[in-house]
Formats: structure tokens, sequence, C-alpha cells
């Protein structure tokens, strides 16, 4: 009964403790146990737990593995502000870009299989695309074009240098790139097949294989995943990633019956955090809209860190084989250190790889970490990391916007690292 009761006002306050109200997804071990200070995860608690009181974020999730058993599961805040229902580690929320380690994953699967090769031109999949222009110059109305040197490749959509873009200042750096995206309407498309057609009137940015452009390329890996497996791809998503992870919570679409778990996104307003709609492009069903493999997906902190122990574990979780252990470890490596500019967004001690960054070069890190680690994150300021090195998950969940605002994901990482005591 006194369990009980705490767990209740655990709820009440917005925090749920460790492993209180869902069921674990990985084995579960102490904090001392796997190495970690108990004191110092509380203080990374509280951390957190002060930027929400203070009503700068609505909540948030904190998930830690090492060797495959969770050490740390802490939520505090809330899904809904509004009618102050607590954020859990099963809430359901978008994860946005954290989306397109799920699509890497599934080329490097169709790899695997021998149904396609990382230099193929993407023409051969999608003969859309084949015979690019690059913009050199000119208005939108005007536009100046010059061939492309070679064709596309899927190794350049794994690593963003094809040369796409999205339609914002900090992607495409152009007006005119960023005009010609609107005109498109790319995310009105009724299907990853309409998206592609419309995606074959926009220029390239760059020369193919040049510069680290972050954009629309994965989405393009999920219709050449369509195209090669013959399936939709949530369709192959569930049939060789989710169903054999038992990720019952991942989806393009919510089902009727999980409604009441989805968190809102937020934003703070000179009144308060306000909500954050819905993009349209992202609303989707099993009968309309587009298989956004760059940005579609809707996951839980319990449903994810699987998918990111599978990947750690070197392709396997369970006794199940997503990947094989080399494809795991190409997927890893730097795969853009010979262009002009090989840092993305600018961060010196980071590479990238296929639908990852990496931690290069640790010494020009401006946060605790490892040699190595990789990971990514979304557009709502969710985060994972995968540390080989320390054997070691770190997935935050929040559902907030601007990204990463307070630069609150180097507070998380230099709360965890500096938890490890052995």
């Amino acid at each position: 009964m006194i369990r009980l009761l705490a767990l209740l006002v655990a709820l009440l306050a917005g925090s749920v403790p460790l492993f209180a109200v869902a069921a674990s997804p990985l084995p579960v071990t102490t904090p001392a146990d796997a190495g970690f200070s108990s004191e110092r995860l509380a203080r990374l608690h509280q951390t957190l737990d002060q930027a929400v009181d203070a009503g700068r974020y609505s909540g948030y999730v904190v998930l830690l593995a090492r060797d495959g058993k969770l050490v740390d599961q802490h939520a505090h805040g809330w899904r809904d502000v509004e009618n102050k229902a607590p954020l859990a580690p099963d809430s359901i929320v978008r994860i946005h870009s954290m989306t397109k380690i799920f699509t890497s994953v599934a080329i490097l699967t169709l790899m695997e299989d021998g149904r396609l090769n990382l230099f193929d031109r993407v023409e051969k999949y999608l003969p859309a695309l084949k015979d690019r222009k690059v913009l050199t110059g000119g208005t939108a109305d005007s536009p100046v074009l010059v061939n492309a040197s070679r064709p596309i490749t899927i190794n350049d959509l794994l690593t963003h240098t094809a040369g796409y873009y999205y339609n914002e200042t900090w992607s495409a750096g152009s007006p005119v790139l960023i005009e010609l995206f609107g005109r498109a309407r790319i995310w009105e498309a009724a299907n990853l097949a309409d998206f592609v057609q419309r995606v074959a009137l926009l220029p390239l940015s760059d020369q193919p294989g040049t510069r680290f452009r972050y954009g629309i390329s994965t989405d393009l890996l999920g219709a050449i995943v369509e195209q090669v497996s013959g399936q939709r791809l949530d369709q192959y998503f569930q049939e060789r990633i989710l169903g054999p992870l038992g990720m019952k919570d991942t989806a393009f679409w919510i089902s009727p019956e999980n409604v009441s778990r989805r968190a809102k996104s937020y934003t703070r307003s000179p009144g308060g955090l306000v909500a954050v709609p819905d993009e349209a492009r992202r609303n989707v069903g099993p009968d309309h809209g587009i298989l956004s493999g760059g940005g579609g997906l809707w996951s839980t902190a319990n449903d994810y860190v699987r998918f990111a122990q599978m990947l750690l574990n070197g392709g396997q979780l369970d006794g199940v084989r997503i990947l094989s252990r080399k494809s795991v470890e190409l997927m890893c490596q730097n795969h853009i250190a010979h262009i002009a500019d090989p840092h993305p967004f600018g961060r010196l001690d980071q590479g990238f790889g296929f639908g990852v960054r990496m931690v290069a070069d640790q010494g020009r890190s401006q946060t605790l970490g490892s040699p190595g680690m990789f990971g990514w994150d979304g557009a709502a300021s969710t985060l994972v990391w995968m540390d080989p090195q320390e054997r070691l998950v770190s997935l935050l969940i929040l559902q907030h916007f601007p990204f990463d605002q307070d630069s609150i994901h180097a507070t998380f990482a230099n709360g965890v690292y500096s938890a490890l005591e052995n």
C-alpha cells in the first residue's frame, strides 16, 4: 500500500521513478552494478527536473543501458501540459529525424540480401532522378543549371552528400533553392512514388559526393526500399526491424487505441509553453500521405532503446539478428572525411556514416563522451547515443521546439558521462 501511494504521488507530480510504470524494455540492473554513481545520476535528474519545473520544457524521459541492461529510467513532466497527463517511458512521441537510422538500416538489410549495392546509381531504382542538374546561379524563374558530374549513388544518399536539402536557409543555403523547393510541393505528394516525381523537378545544390548537406536524401532512400522490396516502407520496417525487435509502439501513425498515450510538442512563448501543431506532411495513415523515411515515425523511449541496443550489440538483440556485425561497423565509419567540409553542422569532433554521426576526434569535442560513439537526434530535441567503448546507450526524449534549446543535449551528455565510475 505504501509503495502504491508513493507511485500515485509521483504521478501527480509529473515525475515517474525508475521502472515504476511501464514494463522494462531490457533486463534491469542497479547503477552501482553497472558502474554508475547513483548520486550523480540523481544530480542529472535534478538538473533536468528543474528545467521542466521552471517551465522551460514540458517533460523528458531518460533511459540509460549498459551491457544490455537498463540502468536508469526516469521521466518527469507532462505529455499534455494542459491536462497534466504525465510523460512516461511508454508515451508515444514524434522522433522526427531519428527515423533516418531505421531507413539506413533497411537499406543495409537489402544490401545484405544481395538486392542492391551501395554504389548503385539511384536512377536504377528511381528513373525520374536520372540526368540531374546542379544550380549555379540565376533566379527561381530563370535558374542557371549545369549537368551533374556523375549520377547520384545510394552511398551519396546515406551520407547526405547527394546535393539534396530541406527548404530552410540552414540547409539549402540559397533562396533560389528554397523557392524551387516550395514550388515543387513535395510534401503534398500522395505517396513516395509521387514524392519522387516531384523531387525530380528540383536541381541539386552541389555536385554529388562533394558536400554534406542535410536534407531529403533519406526520404529518397525510403522510396528505394519500396522499389527494391516491393513492399510499402511501413510494411518493410515491420517485417524486418520492428516486429523482430518487439517494437509494438513504433509506426508512421498512431492507432486509435493508443492515441491516449500521445505526447504533444511544445515551444516557449512569453505566456509559457504552448503546443506546436503537427506538421501536415507528417499526418499520414494506412491509406494516405508520405511514409517519410527521413522523419515520419512515432515511437516510445521503451521501443527506441531496444533498437539502439540492437545496434550497439552489432546488429542483434535477444537472439534476433537484424544486421550483420560488419554492416553495423560499416554504418558507423566516417564516410565524409574526404570532402571539403567533413564535419556535420560544423561540429569539429564529428564525422558522419550511414544515417548516424560519430565522434571522430574526442579531443575537439565540447562534451564528455568517447571516441567512436554514434547516434542522431530529432527535430523535437530527441537524442540517442550508442557508445561501443563504454557499452552504453543514452536516450533522451523531449518534445520541444526549437531544437536543443539551451544546449540541453550537452547538459544531458555531461551528466551521463560524469556519472560513470568504472
